[in-house]
């Protein structure tokens, strides 16, 4: 199809008309980033105006900024807890929205170690489409003829619950793909994967996986992209091929479905889909028996061009054994979201992984930047001064960081997101930001985020079992492993024990790793339990004296004496190697943590 010429966009010559109006709408939204601004929170304050929490503030129907930001509190989670318990409970009064709240979408843990709630209206659906569908058209400027295959995209439906109110409670992308925005999604040429909706929208974790990576295989050559949310689970799923490709080979030869499939849905499809193919069974075990699994990617699936994953952030520690699966695949970060909002896009998603940065979207909700300094926060929150510094989104500077705060048209008003962004430049008038990290994280492997204080409230836990043998944990320090697939909290302790003759034994130090589990948010132990996204936490235990070599260590490469503190989190290679050359036993959690949908703490 010929496209008009009209409407093309800066951004780059678009492959077809589609595409070219996706273009042009970027360019609109960032040419005039303020003012779309300013229309956003005139809309959202506008239509809110008579709920409870605006009424509040007594905001009386005012819509500028001005009385907007001298009137409305910067608020973290736990400020608007009771708002939220009310809804969750059923009180379907205009507290924080004056549309209903339509369902709960669970965000990372509290302090409490409670999952967030997040509330969202219907509407934020095709808001969150529309940002989907800006995806394809940027990708298609770099990256031609992807229509012309599949995406084997590896993407899952996580437990939901309900709130006592019957209100659904479940994360973003549960919701998404559960919706009929994804299920009866019009086709496009552009976005064809080969993971069926009935394995993307089973339940079971292993049944999905299978039948997603069977369909990958029986759909090898027309595979043009891999991907995953995280970079994580795109590594799970190899892991997956692993250690399941001898029964996946079988299935391919005789075009039988495994006994182990059993979710009606699934094999109806599959009953119609799945034909014998030895040659095909032949090459699977030829490739999958090899010891050497370096570039295994590229031998399976030959015209894979990227892979679609996140990898800022946190994720960026799977960098190096991606590149090892896929013999040095370009590696595209496509958006930027979470559960409380859907930000923006990478309008140049084929950059390398350090250099990524998300152009923020105007039209998606309204957004402010507290400038990040660690000083400017105190343990109870952002301080008055600190609030009074926060900048708009066209004012922001390149190259300096901030703290993202955000107002939605759901109900959440000068949200403190937790993510620290920095400038690196604007596209038109809308900034661009590098992902730095989220604030006070100390170990993620997945979804998970699990903060100093937590990990400290774990370490204390299990040290209690250590009382009876007259046997305390001197010093303490941690790293997220993610040379293991999936990926651990590995904990080192310098222990001292008073009576060497009732010392703890092998089993003890295995029960003190499982009481470290169990203290750990619901996040966690989901990712643990049901997710398997996580493997059993570890703890090395260190010869006594290792922690004074950490200093020593320290202070030789210039930190003072007097101010030097353990580190909670290690990942300098030759720190990790002291620690590791001075373990004399390493235990792990020998059963799985508690965890039930139902169960949010």
């Amino acid at each position: 199809m010929a496209v008009d010429s009209t409407i093309s966009s800066p951004l780059g010559p678009p492959a077809c008309e589609k595409d070219a109006k996706a273009l042009q709408f970027i360019e609109e939204m960032t040419r005039n980033a303020d003012t779309v601004q300013e229309r956003v929170l005139a809309e959202i304050l506008s239509r809110n105006a008579e709920t409870e929490y605006l009424k509040r503030f007594k905001l009386d129907g005012a819509i500028d900024r001005e009385t907007f930001k001298t009137k409305i509190p910067v608020i973290t989670y736990e400020d608007i807890q009771p708002e939220i318990q009310r809804i969750a409970n059923g009180d379907r009064s205009p507290i924080l929205s004056a549309h209903p709240i339509s369902e709960f979408l669970t965000s990372s843990g509290t302090s409490a170690g409670e999952r967030k709630l997040m509330p969202t209206i219907k509407e934020e659906l095709d808001r969150r489409q529309l940002l989907y569908s800006l995806l394809m058209p940027v990708m298609n400027l770099y990256v031609p003829g992807l229509d012309k295959g599949k995406g084997l995209y590896f993407l899952f439906v996580k437990s939901e619950t309900k709130t006592p109110s019957g209100l659904l409670a479940r994360p973003v992308l549960t919701s998404y793909y559960k919706s009929d925005h994804f299920k009866t999604r019009p086709y496009d040429p552009y976005m064809v994967y080969t993971s069926p909706n009935e394995a993307i929208l089973c339940p079971d974790s292993f049944q999905s996986m299978y039948t997603q990576m069977l369909c990958g295989l029986i759909e090898r050559n027309q595979v043009l992209r891999l991907g995953a949310v995280f970079a994580s689970g795109l590594l799970r799923a190899i892991r997956f091929l692993q250690l399941n490709w001898v029964e996946l080979a079988h299935d391919i030869r005789t075009g039988t479905l495994s006994s182990r499939i059993t979710n009606p849905m699934i094999k109806n499809h599959m009953n119609k889909f799945i034909k014998p193919d030895p040659e095909l069974a032949s090459f699977v075990i030829q490739e999958c028996s090899k010891d050497n699994w370096e570039g295994i990617i590229t031998k399976i699936w030959p015209n894979t061009k990227y892979l679609d994953v996140i990898v800022t952030g946190a994720m960026a520690q799977y960098i190096p054994t991606l590149n090892y699966y896929s013999g040095g695949l370009p590696l595209a970060c496509t958006m930027y979201a979470s559960s409380e909002c859907y930000f923006g896009l990478n309008l140049n998603p084929m950059c390398k992984p350090s250099e990524v940065s998300y152009t923020i979207m105007p039209n998606m909700a309204y957004f402010e930047f507290l400038p990040h300094n660690s000083r400017s926060t105190n343990y109870h929150g952002l301080t008055r001064e600190s609030c009074s510094r926060l900048v708009d989104l066209a004012d922001v500077e390149v190259g300096k960081e901030y703290e993202l705060v955000i107002t939605t048209y759901a109900g959440l008003y000068r949200y403190h997101v937790g993510d620290i962004l920095r400038v690196t430049g604007f596209h038109n008038s809308a900034p661009q930001f590098h992902f730095v990290r989220r604030k006070n994280v100390l170990l993620s492997i997945d979804s998970d985020k699990t903060d100093e204080s937590e990990l400290q409230r774990a370490m204390e836990n299990a040290s209690k079992l250590l009382v009876e043998f007259n046997t305390s944990v001197v010093e303490y320090t941690s790293y997220a492993d993610t040379k293991t697939i999936p990926g651990h909290y590995v904990i080192y302790w310098e222990l001292l024990t008073k009576d060497i003759s009732n010392s703890p034994s092998n089993e003890v130090l295995n029960q003190c790793c499982l009481e470290m589990e169990e203290s750990l948010n619901s996040v966690y132990r989901q990712c643990r339990v049901a997710d398997h996204s996580i493997g059993p936490l570890e703890i090395r235990v260190v010869k006594k004296g290792t922690f004074e070599e950490l200093m020593d260590y320290a202070i030789s490469r210039g930190a003072s004496i007097n101010q030097y503190k353990v580190p909670r989190c290690v990942s300098f290679t030759p720190i990790m190697e002291l620690l590791d050359s001075r373990v004399v036993s390493v235990h792990f959690s020998q059963d799985l943590p508690h965890w039930t949908p139902e169960r949010r703490r």
